[in-house]
């Protein structure tokens, strides 16, 4: 009741203004006429601006006494544009010397990007919209440079890993913040089961925006960028403005904007299986999990196989007499089964969005978009559906009172099959896993053919003597994992100009959502035989104050000096409860009344934070600028102590093209901009940190008396009351260049990032009653480079030709831990997972090897396998050395071409997926002379070259991917085809007698192809996943789901 109270109170309150105001309109074109699509105007001395649309169009109110309009393009010369009588402008831009790009920065202040001392990259909605992807971090791979975005699988609706000049934090969290339309916008991905069960694939929050309703989204990356934020910015800022949040740039006449998609969803790729050896061992037919069978074309005397190629049915077992008896003494085909391509299916996604921009009065504007998304993954019964509704109101009072608001609403419903991490086999968590059952079932096996479930009790059957597999078909039907989502968001902002050069603003912004979560898994199953049901719900909800005072003025003909002072206050309230049952009493009820042993937790969490900032820049004749910005947080995680903390930053841009006179009209060197930036920030640790604190679970105990009494004891957990926060500052260098005419343009940023003070987790002896503290013991580096390029060797009025590319290189080392701690795991297992050591790479994969002798060789046993190295050894580096984009865009009249290219280079990643395959002889690469023996390479214990020959099943099997975990390891390094793109914009004189303002037609793919460099040929792998999920370990693929692709086309039409 009180959240929606305060929905209709912010509705009334944005909504009770009306006020007169000027509007301007007009087009943007080149000195050949053609129409500039994305050029940016900017009201001289606010915030408020627009992009021109497809036909080089735009339209903005412009606040009174507002006269000039900066209008900028890239490759162009920036306009000053004096407002005269008239309210239509048309204005020609010409190739010029400078380029004085408008972006958005820190507390949504649009700047001038040569004033700015640090790196940012701005998109604009051209780059994010029409897309197959929901999520709108996905839309971003392969456009800024150091951002490193992956996803947890394929599936519809999961997780996404962000991460923005490397891992900075062990325990903490390394991912960006997300701000929306001015307002902190929880991203964060939860699951209440941990990678191992599934909750790999929960889905990360920033899937409830809409990538089809974004204006633009500017990427902040290093501290000196950040530091208005506070801690929440150490790990880089994404600010999304979305078209509802952008009403006040983009007032104009009544428009209609109707967007339709459908893309095919597909698997991305599937192994290539060998067709010539069916399930068994020793290359003879059984049972057994693995191909090492017999071969389906040759017959030898003791294969197993009768003369016309068939095998007693696997259902012709004796415990299957009774429920099946039509199969007893049945003979069943030994040949090659299409699972695979039955399998798995081609899914629709289809996308609907609406948006609406109409200037109710002289003074009011407001923006109403809609968008439906619905889609089935490329497995039978996984779907994700969401609603997305948005609008924006921007009002101006007569007393010169400037409102503004937004309100977003949605609600999302998914399905996923279970998806638990499996190894070789089935799951190591005893969950239920669909994709390890179905990619290693034998060649020799037809999932199709053999019915799943046992007609008397509804349990699973396969093909297994001991049915101690479970069927695909009997998990796809009758195990799910389903989330269900309810979130509002939005913001009423009141901004009042004292004088011409002194403004304050007010902004409130609310984000809560609903989330819960339901898997369940019937009684019947090979891993869970008595059935599960967990539940829980998510409450959070995030309010935050915003107040500030700006200024901007000149202080003469040569100094200027612009800021902002303000206050931020936050409250940021958590709350989980889950119940978890076991024991099915009726198969397919899934109620918790209908199962016997329950288990219900409850947990809260209340966050508050109180920072001041301040920020001035200074500038000088327009080619030095110096800013300093500082911000001091108060937090309620700390003892009082240490709850106060200052995060100092400066910055220095430097344009020697504007400062040197020789350089200024240079054909050659156009811009040239060369900046410098220090921040610092810190990473406060999770509430309840500090003190001791009580379990949630009780205890009875009996008096002497007989009564009973309930009791809580104190929780297992140790609280530090002298943790600290984490501190990180961070230095960068970076260089902007514009040259032969503004063709090519290059934007290099150099940074070394030190993070001190790190928070870990340290296990304590339970003698002292506890079992686990946290200190502050760990010291890690990121040093990288980070370059943009374009190149536009061709641009005419009816022809252009881009090339764009990124470079990113990030190099992240632990430098030290506490003393006495040599190694730290924090992702995966104990024995096998990430781990932080000093001196070593963050995030250095640690596994069982095979022995080696003094020389490097493998040491081969007596029976003429590996020798495991008794104790864990580093098995790689999972992270890439470096990663580059390279992309193009064409453009002939209303046509267009995007392509856009990904190669990574270096980083190791362990998978199972490819390394089991190999290891039950699926893979085509198995196809070769199985009765000849196989010697595996190395020595043996005496050291002499070894010699003992074993069968191709134990050597690929035992000394493969199964038993030895080097064995799993493969270079990382991969190329792919991430997006392609084919627009047509139908001229604008062909719908002069038409309702259309414009009609846009896009082709378009996503992953279509892609080479996976290290892994064998056959098994197609894609190794762009994390199975470990969403978080701070990378370079694991478990078996759990593999990618997605999509081709489609969407029509885009405005009335």
């Amino acid at each position: 009741m009180k959240k929606l109270s305060l929905v209709l109170s912010l509705v009334l309150f944005a909504t009770g203004f009306v006020l007169a105001q000027r509007s301007v309109s007009g087009t943007v074109t080149d000195e050949s006429g053609e129409p500039l699509i994305g050029a940016s105007i900017l009201v001289q001395g606010t915030s408020t601006g627009t992009v021109t649309d497809i036909d080089g169009s735009f339209s903005l109110t412009v606040p009174d006494g507002s006269t000039t309009l900066v209008v900028s393009y890239t490759g162009f010369e920036t306009q000053n544009v004096t407002l005269g009588a008239s309210n239509t402008i048309d204005i020609i831009m010409s190739e010029g010397i400078a380029l004085d790009e408008v972006v958005v920065t820190g507390l949504g202040i649009r700047r001038e990007k040569k004033a700015l001392g640090y790196a940012v990259t701005t998109l604009g909605s051209r780059d994010l919209e029409l897309r197959p992807e929901a999520d709108v971090a996905r839309v971003l791979r392969g456009k800024v440079p150091g951002v490193d975005i992956t996803q947890t699988s394929g599936l519809a609706g999961s997780g996404t890993n962000v991460i923005i000049r490397g891992y900075s934090s062990i325990t903490g969290t390394n991912q960006p913040l997300f701000v929306v339309d001015g307002v902190p916008f929880n991203s964060s991905t939860s699951s209440d089961r941990g990678f191992e069960s599934g909750g790999s694939t929960a889905s990360s929050r920033f899937l409830d925006l809409d990538p089809n309703n974004i204006a633009e989204v500017s990427v902040l990356k290093g501290l000196s960028a950040t530091v208005l934020y506070g801690e929440a910015g150490r790990n880089g800022v994404i600010l999304i403005t979305t078209k509802n949040g952008a009403i006040g740039d983009l007032d104009k006449k009544f428009e209609v904007t109707i967007d339709q998609s459908f893309f095919a969803n597909d698997i991305a790729s599937l192994p290539e299986d060998q067709d010539s050896w069916g399930n068994g061992f020793h290359n003879f037919a059984s049972a057994a999990f693995s191909n090492w069978g017999a071969n389906f074309n040759e017959r030898t005397a003791n294969d197993g196989v009768a003369a016309d190629g068939t095998i007693l049915h696997p259902y012709s077992r004796s415990a299957l007499a009774t429920a099946l008896p039509q199969y007893q003494g049945a003979r069943y085909a030994y040949e090659a089964k299409d699972n695979l391509e039955q399998f798995f299916q081609t899914g629709l996604i289809a996308n609907t969005s609406v948006n609406i921009a109409n200037r109710l009065s002289d003074g009011t504007s407001l923006n109403f978009s809609y968008g439906f998304r619905s889609e089935e993954g490329f497995v039978p019964l996984s779907t994700f559906d969401k609603h997305n509704f948005g609008l924006g109101i921007n009002s101006k009072l007569n007393n010169g009172l400037r409102v503004s608001s937004t309100f977003n609403y949605v609600t999302s419903d998914r399905i996923a099959p279970p998806a638990a991490v499996s190894f070789s086999s089935n799951p190591n968590s005893g969950q239920a896993s669909l994709f390890s059952n179905v990619f290693y079932v034998p060649r020799s096996v037809g999932i199709f053919d053999l019915e799943w479930e046992n007609p008397v009790d509804k349990s699973s059957i396969f093909y297994r003597g001991g049915n101690d597999i479970q069927h695909p078909l009997w998990t796809l039907n009758n195990a799910s994992d389903n989330e269900r989502v309810n979130r509002f968001f939005g913001t009423v902002q009141l901004n009042y100009d004292l004088t011409d050069w002194l403004a304050v603003a007010y902004r409130l912004g609310y984000d809560g959502y609903d989330q819960r979560y339901r898997y369940a898994i019937n009684k019947g199953g090979g891993q869970i035989a008595d059935g599960v049901l967990n539940t829980s719900q998510r409450n959070n909800v995030i309010t935050d104050h915003n107040f500030n005072v700006q200024y901007d003025t000149r202080l003469s003909d040569d100094l200027t000096l612009d800021g902002v002072v303000g206050i931020n206050v936050r409250r940021d309230a958590f709350r989980r409860t889950t119940a978890n049952s076991n024991e099915q009493f009726v198969y397919g009820l899934f109620t918790h009344n209908n199962f016997i042993n329950h288990q219900n937790t409850s947990y809260e969490e209340q966050e508050n934070l109180i920072g001041a900032y301040a920020t001035a820049s200074l500038g000088f004749k327009n080619f030095l600028y110096v800013n300093v910005q500082a911000r001091n947080d108060w937090t309620s995680t700390l003892e009082k102590e240490n709850r106060s903390i200052l995060y100092p930053s400066g910055s220095v841009s430097f344009i020697p093209t504007e400062a040197i006179a020789g350089l200024q009209g240079n054909t050659v060197l156009n811009y040239m901009k060369i900046r410098v930036g220090y921040g610092t920030s810190a990473g406060y640790p999770s509430p309840y940190s500090t003190r001791n604190v009580l379990g949630t679970a009780t205890r009875n105990f009996i008096t002497n008396g007989g009564n009973v009494v309930n009791t809580n004891t104190v929780d297992n957990f140790f609280g530090n009351p002298n943790l600290k926060p984490e501190l990180h500052s961070e230095l960068e260098l970076g260089l902007e260049a514009r040259m032969f005419n503004n063709r090519f343009g290059v934007d290099l940023s150099l940074y070394n990032k030190n993070s001190t003070d790190l928070i870990i987790d340290l296990n304590l002896d339970p003698s002292t009653g506890y079992d686990q503290t946290t200190i502050n013991a760990a010291e890690i580096t990121n040093k990288g480079i980070e370059l943009g390029i374009d190149i536009t060797p061709i641009q005419t009025g009816d022809f252009s030709l881009t090339f764009n590319g990124n470079f990113t290189a990030n190099e992240g080392t632990v430098d030290q831990l506490a003393e006495g701690i040599t190694q730290l795991a924090f992702a995966g297992y104990t024995n096998l997972g990430n781990f932080a050591i000093p001196g070593q790479p963050y995030g250095i994969i640690l596994g069982t090897p095979i022995a080696r002798d003094a020389n490097g060789n493998r040491i081969v046993q007596s029976n003429g396998t590996y020798l495991s190295n008794p104790e864990i050894d580093i098995l790689g580096d999972p992270n890439p050395d470096y990663i580059l984009n390279g992309g193009l865009t064409a453009t002939f009249k209303g046509l267009t071409v995007n392509a856009l290219i990904t190669y990574s280079h270096g980083g190791v990643i362990y998978s199972t997926l490819p390394s089991t395959l190999m290891a039950r002889g699926i893979l085509l690469e198995t196809d070769f002379d199985r009765y000849v023996p196989v010697i595996a390479p190395g020595v043996k214990a005496d050291g002499t070259p070894n010699d003992i020959q074993i069968t191709s099943t134990q050597h690929y099997w035992q000394n493969g991917g199964v038993f030895q975990d080097e064995m799993r390891v493969y270079d990382a390094s991969y190329v792919k085809l991430r997006e392609i793109s084919v627009s047509y914009a139908v001229p604008s004189s062909l719908l002069q007698n038409t309702p259309f303002g414009s009609i846009q037609l896009t082709l378009s793919g996503q992953n279509l192809w892609f080479d996976a460099l290290g892994f064998p040929d056959g098994a197609n792998f894609d190794p762009e996943v994390l199975s470990l999920g969403v978080g701070n370990g990378r370079g694991f693929e478990l078996m759990n789901v593999p990618t997605s692709r999509q081709i489609g086309g969407s029509l885009r039409i405005t009335f």
